[in-house]
């Protein structure tokens, strides 16, 4: 194979030949699994994230929102702010070039799809419209839906492609990022013909994805005085911000200020013990010391009278009050804005960690979720779950999805249950694992 390059057509590259030894290598692919030269290895660890998902070859995208659902999606969307500077940025070229511009969420549905008249068009056959799910494990293959899996900007050419549907359109995408908390929003992307299989569509592209974050960063108001916030979600790593300031913490102070934000009231330090170590041997000593380092990097980090006097004791509680990303998730529930929390929940709860009371926190919040989502039916919604990184082996989800959605669109979720079934019955999940939930 080629090597693990960005952009799909080297300098001087035959675009016609390099379109029929990829359909060569596509057809290879689908009938032997074997990945033959020239596709590039992030097409290929694509293709088989494809094959995994059961994402059918000669399909389409699903359209799940449309009308006012749509609308009222679009304009609560985070990235409906900066939407005046992507069409600032790209729309002429777009127009000259008889280009799309797309921008998705991080679920990759399509939200805005603008251009050239007759490339609409063309691009409505194929369901690249708003409301469309272009998740690469729900439509393949495919620069906005590949862009977000792997948090990067990402070229697709031709029948790089998964779906023979799309093979005659190339496009660019990069990812954009929340640049409070670091997480994926979604993706701006531009498609079009051949021509756009260049490095500059790649450069231009992850240009304007940073312009972007650049402009939410603007928009976005640091925490009101004498508050902070805690970021939590989806990271292994919590991050606390404070006026201007933001601290990336190690895992066990993520783990400490998680527990406490948590304990509004504040706690005891036996309590703690427990609620942070595993192991039982751990002496209140340890404990101590772990605090005192907490208190001396928030002073360092973030400096002022937040810094300082953030970490309180007798009892250990949180002082001025903290936002936390987690909390906000069970408000929502509680208010049955169901929509609303899907939204702020970007991930499990401090994953990789094993302290007893964030191991409660993080089931209990899942749990949480997902009963409410099962409740509601919404496809859309549980698609959203269904196709995360900690959706994706989700059975009572998958199920619940293959239930509402429309017979034409129930064969990948249907292959889905049938495969966890058969790894459950197993007694085993991918990877290994024993089907533990989030």
């Amino acid at each position: 194979m080629t090597d693990g390059t960005w952009v799909a057509l080297e300098r001087g590259a035959d675009p016609a030949e390099r379109v029929r030894a990829l359909r060569r290598a596509h057809e290879a692919y689908l009938t032997s699994g074997r990945v033959e030269q020239p596709v590039r290895d992030v097409v290929a660890a694509s293709w088989r994230r494809s094959a995994r998902a059961h994402v059918a070859p000669e399909g389409t995208a699903g359209v799940e929102l449309d009308g006012d659902a749509l609308r009222a999606y679009r304009e609560s969307h985070p990235l409906a702010r900066v939407m005046p500077l992507v069409r600032e940025l790209m729309g002429q070229y777009a127009e000259d070039g008889r280009h799309l511009i797309a921008v998705c969420d991080a679920s990759g549905r399509l939200l805005w799809v603008e251009g050239h008249t007759a490339a609409l068009r063309r691009a409505g056959r194929m369901n690249f419209v708003p409301g469309a799910r272009w998740a690469e494990a729900a439509a393949g293959t495919n620069a906005p839906g590949t862009a977000i899996t792997v948090d990067r900007p990402v070229q697709v050419f031709a029948a790089e492609h998964f779906r023979r549907p799309v093979q005659s359109w190339t496009c660019a995408a990069a990812p954009v990022h929340d640049p409070a908390t670091g997480r994926v929003l979604g993706a701006v992307d531009i498609t079009g013909g051949d021509g756009l299989a260049h490095p500059h569509s790649l450069a231009f592209i992850g240009a304007v994805a940073r312009a972007a974050e650049s402009q939410l960063a603007l928009c976005s108001p640091p925490p009101a005085a004498g508050r902070a916030r805690l970021t939590a979600l989806g990271r292994d790593e919590a991050l606390l911000t404070a006026g201007a300031r933001t601290v990336r913490l190690s895992r066990r102070h993520s783990e400490i200020l998680t527990v406490l934000a948590h304990r509004r009231e504040g706690i005891g330090g036996e309590e703690l013990l427990l609620d942070l170590y595993e192991d039982e041997s751990v002496t209140p000593v340890t404990l101590r010391a772990e605090l005192s380092r907490l208190r001396g990097v928030l002073a360092a980090e973030l400096g002022g009278v937040v810094g300082a006097e953030l970490l309180c004791s007798r009892p250990y509680r949180l002082a001025p009050p903290v936002e936390a990303d987690f909390t906000a998730v069970s408000r929502r529930l509680a208010a049955g804005a169901v929509t609303g929390a899907l939204s702020a929940y970007t991930g499990p709860l401090l994953p990789a960690s094993q302290a007893p009371a964030v191991v409660r926190l993080r089931r209990r919040l899942a749990d949480q979720l997902r009963s409410a989502l099962i409740a509601r039916a919404d496809a859309g919604l549980l698609a959203d779950w269904a196709y995360s990184p900690w959706g994706e082996d989700d059975l009572p989800v998958w199920r619940a999805l293959t239930a509402v959605l429309p017979a034409e669109q129930r064969a990948s979720a249907a292959a889905r249950v049938a495969e966890l079934d058969a790894w459950q019955g197993a007694g085993a999940m991918p990877g290994g694992g024993l089907g533990t939930r989030p």
